[in-house]
Parts: C-alpha cells; sequence; structure tokens
C-alpha cells in the first residue's frame, strides 16, 4: 500500500460526551502523541465541555487544537414533535470568530424552543455561521439518514442547504468506515454526491476511546448509560470495536478507496491552526452608578458609610490605612464594578428577606467587603490578611463564596438576570466524576453481581481521602488487593472499573 496517509482525528468524543464517549482528554492527547499527530479535534454530543481544557493542554504539547462540537439538528428547535429525532452533524472552529458562533450556537441550542437535549435547527445555524466549517456528519447524520432510507435527493438537498449556510469552500462530505456493512452503499452513494457536487471529501473516525482494546470498557461505559447488564443480548451497544482513534495506516486499510480523503483532514486542521482563545481576558460588565459618580468613586462612598456603621466608636488608624490599600488594589486591578454588582444583589437578598451567610473563603479578609456587609467577620479584629484574597503580583478574578438561603436562592438569580440581561448571567456547571466507590459500584452493577457483593468490595475502598484512587486503594497489604488476589469475582469488577475510573458520570448546577 506504501506510505500511510497524513492524517488527524477531526470527529472525536471525550468523556465530556457524557457516559457515550471515554476518552479523558489528557489520554487523548496521549494517543495523539503517540500516533506522531499534529493536531485533533474535539467534538462532543451537544457541548463544548472540554474546549478550553483541549486548547490549553494541546498548545502545552504544541499540538493544534481544532475545537468543535457534534449539534443534534432538528427542522424545528421550537416544534415539539410527537417522537424526537435528533439528526448529528460535526461543526469546527476556524477561526476564534468561529469558536464563539459555536458557543451560541451551543448555548442557544440549550436555553431555547424545545429541548430534552440541546437542539439546534438550521435558522440557528445561518445565525452564527462565520468562521465555522461544517462535516456532513456520520451514519446519524441527515445525508445518511437519508442515503439509508434510499432518498438521494433528500441527501443532495441537505448539502444544499449546508453550502447555503456555511458557504462551499466551508463544507466536506464526512466518509467514515467503522466495520459497519450499511456504510459501504452509503460511502458509494457520498462519492458520487461529492463528484457531482464538486464538495471534498473528508475521512473522519468518529473515535469514542482510545485504542482498540479500550472497546470492552466502553461497553461497560454504555451499559451504565443505560442501566443494563453486559449479558443482556438485546442492550444498546455498538455493533464493532472499531470506534477508536487509527493511525493513517489503519484509516487506509477502513478506506482503501477514498485515501484522496484521508489527508483532506490535515488540510482542514490546518485551517484552524488561527485559532486564539483570549485565556485570562477578564469580561466584566460596569456597575451603572448615579449620575456624577464612578465606579471607583462610589465603591469608595459606599465603603466610608460602610465603616462608619461598622466602627460606630472610631475609625482607627489601621483601619484607615487598611481600606485605603485595599480599594486602591481593587481600583488598580479594575474589580471597582465586581464588587459593586456583589454588594448589589446581597443588599438585594437582605432588603427582599432572603438569609444571606456571613461569607466564607479568602474574602473574609478583605476590609472592603466587611464594609459592605458581603461578609460579616471583621478582617482586622482576627487578624486575617487581604493578600490571600486579592494580590496585584496575580491576574486572578476575586473569588467570593456566598450562601443564600435555598427557598431564595432563585430569586436573587431572577434578580441579578432581569438587571443585567439573561446573556450576561450564567450558572455554573458541575461535573461528577466515576470516582473509585462510584465506580465499582457501577462496574458491579452492570457485571450483574448482586448489591450485597458489590457493596462489600466498594466498602473496602477507604472513605479518606477523600477522592482516593483504586491504584491507592489496592496497595499490598490492603483488604482490596487481598480480595483482588483471592476472588474471581472481585478481580472482574476491578478490571471493569479501572480504565473507567475518573470519566465524567453527569452534570449538574453548582449550589
Amino acid at each position: 500500500m506504501g506510505a500511510s496517509p497524513d492524517f488527524v482525528h477531526l470527529h472525536v468524543h471525550s468523556d465530556y460526551s457524557i457516559l457515550d464517549g471515554a476518552c479523558k482528554i489528557d489520554r487523548l492527547l496521549d494517543r495523539v502523541a503517540d500516533l506522531d499527530m499534529p493536531a485533533v479535534a474535539l467534538t462532543d454530543h451537544g457541548v463544548m465541555s472540554g474546549a478550553v481544557q483541549l486548547y490549553r493542554q494541546a498548545h502545552k504539547r504544541g499540538l493544534i487544537p481544532v475545537i468543535g462540537l457534534e449539534a443534534y439538528l432538528v427542522p424545528d428547535r421550537n416544534e415539539r414533535p410527537s417522537k424526537e429525532k435528533r439528526s448529528h452533524l460535526t461543526l469546527l472552529a476556524e477561526t476564534t470568530e468561529g469558536y464563539y458562533n459555536l458557543i451560541k450556537i451551543c448555548s442557544r441550542a440549550f436555553t431555547e424552543g424545545y429541548h430534552r437535549k440541546p437542539r439546534a435547527d438550521y435558522e440557528l445555524l445561518a445565525a452564527h455561521a462565520d468562521g465555522v466549517i461544517c462535516l456532513t456528519g456520520c451514519l446519524s447524520g441527515v445525508m445518511c439518514n437519508s442515503l439509508m432510507e434510499g432518498d438521494v435527493a433528500a441527501a443532495r438537498a441537505e448539502l444544499d442547504q449546508l453550502i447555503q449556510i456555511f458557504g462551499a469552500d466551508d463544507v466536506y462530505i464526512e466518509i467514515q468506515h467503522a466495520g459497519l456493512d450499511i456504510q459501504t452503499p452509503v460511502n458509494d452513494h457520498l462519492t458520487k454526491i461529492a463528484a457531482d457536487s464538486g464538495q471534498t471529501m473528508v475521512a473522519t473516525c468518529d473515535a469514542h476511546y482510545p485504542c482498540r482494546e479500550d472497546a470492552e470498557p466502553h461497553e461497560a461505559l454504555l451499559a451504565i448509560q443505560t442501566r443494563d447488564v453486559l449479558s443482556n443480548p438485546k442492550r444498546f451497544r455498538f455493533d464493532t470495536q472499531e470506534f477508536y482513534l487509527k493511525d493513517g495506516a489503519e484509516m487506509a486499510k477502513a478506506l482503501p478507496g477514498y485515501l484522496d480523503a484521508i489527508p483532506v483532514s490535515m488540510e482542514i486542521a490546518e485551517r484552524c491552526r488561527g485559532l486564539e482563545l483570549p485565556i485570562g481576558e477578564h469580561k466584566l460588565p460596569t456597575f451603572p452608578v448615579p449620575d456624577g459618580e464612578t465606579p471607583v468613586t462610589y465603591l469608595e462612598k459606599l465603603c466610608r458609610d460602610g465603616m462608619d456603621a461598622r466602627y460606630p466608636d472610631g475609625i482607627s488608624a489601621e483601619a484607615e490605612e487598611r481600606l485605603t490599600f485595599e480599594l486602591n488594589v481593587i481600583e488598580e486591578m479594575g474589580f471597582s464594578s465586581y464588587f459593586l454588582i456583589v454588594w448589589d444583589y446581597i443588599r438585594w437578598a437582605r432588603d427582599n428577606g432572603v438569609a444571606v451567610g456571613p461569607g466564607r473563603g479568602s474574602a473574609a479578609g478583605s476590609l472592603v467587603a466587611y464594609t459592605l456587609r458581603i461578609t460579616d467577620l471583621d478582617p482586622l479584629a482576627h487578624g486575617l490578611l487581604f493578600e490571600r484574597f486579592l494580590n496585584p503580583g496575580r491576574n486572578d478574578m476575586p473569588d467570593i463564596d456566598t450562601d443564600f438561603s435555598v427557598g431564595g436562592r432563585d430569586r436573587v438569580v431572577r434578580y441579578v438576570t432581569e438587571k443585567y440581561g439573561a446573556n450576561a448571567v450564567a450558572r455554573i456547571g458541575t461535573f461528577g466524576k466515576l470516582l473509585a466507590r462510584a465506580v465499582v459500584r457501577d462496574a458491579g452493577r452492570v457485571l450483574g453481581f448482586s448489591y450485597g457483593q458489590v457493596d462489600r468490595i466498594a466498602k473496602m475502598v477507604p472513605e479518606r481521602p477523600i477522592g482516593i484512587r483504586l491504584e491507592e486503594a489496592m496497595k499490598p497489604g490492603s483488604e482490596l488487593a487481598a480480595a483482588y488476589e483471592a476472588d474471581e469475582g472481585t478481580r472482574r469488577i476491578i478490571d471493569t472499573a479501572r480504565p473507567l475510573e475518573g470519566l465524567v458520570r453527569n452534570e449538574g448546577v453548582h449550589a
């Protein structure tokens, strides 16, 4: 066959494709480096949760990060269908503008219209197409679905629509072969459509796990997702074990008739080389201050009033010096509006009957926060240092942790949203991981062990330290290590759990 064609992966799912992708980003990049590939894309299902992590880690390794998204596409995101059918579409950010457009597509797919999962439609794509490269998708894409149903005209019409949205130079016909029989006739049709339309084909792999040997752990992950057992022959599963990060030679073997489409992936990655994310830049709103004031002067006025209230018996020279110092640092770092915003919504909460905690963390070291009643602990009386909270030598955002009563928390969020606009307010997402005890329980369940058997083994994993890994729990002489050596069932559970440990299990909203 000759030398392996140059190839990079443009269709990859990390563990942020929750309980579907089995690639942690660091292991994904390790695999890419082992394959000596200069770039890799991340195209998770409906989300971009791993984008910044990929960008940072890839640059450290000298790799080109291609940030993307596998969008869920529907005809009309505002329509609630009787039976949901979502098609897949691969989108990649060529430029920084394209990255922001993907964020808008992703966010609006979550927040607008009817959605059980994030849903985009053609109107949404058209509104945010600039700087975005479109690949036509896997077997779950509109084009391939149409071809599997024998409707070539519909597949051609879909391609025409994508070209109208993104432009002919930014649409590629995506071609794959993971050992599925249906892909052979579909690829034949895609080739004819490409020839007739003049559009370029690109080979991708739809990778869900790093290496071939990860196929079995991935099956266990899918069983965790569907709450099924591996012994069920009718469970949801992938039909082959070909959904891993292949090298150029393996891609050539999978697509022998399409060798020209393989190096096109390199061309697309090169197009995405110029993407730059403004990591570390602070984008803060300006607090609406009264006429004649600036955020700096208004913050100082509120703090002076607060000093009189906090120290009715007189303000010491130490307190005066500390307040001046803190205000100067806050002004120098550009955080005056930040403090005013936090002061405003905490004041509103107290005025409207929402219980507010005394503050926690390093913010308790700020006299400014104390005078504004953001915190309720006097930092001078307790010897707390402001520098642990804000330091001009570090370009860090202030971090003020505040507790609101559960019953009033949503009211505070609603107030902030109405004041600053929904496009300026976001809740913080959280990700639960398959940690040692939990992954043992999940592995035991999908293997069909009884609750009692699994519970006994899971409790051999120490509760402390929090976040202990299985390897630490199995150190020589431990109860778990002894059980692993003596009992075949324990070995099966631990061996299934190990490759899944640390993957994302669920997503949520920070309290």
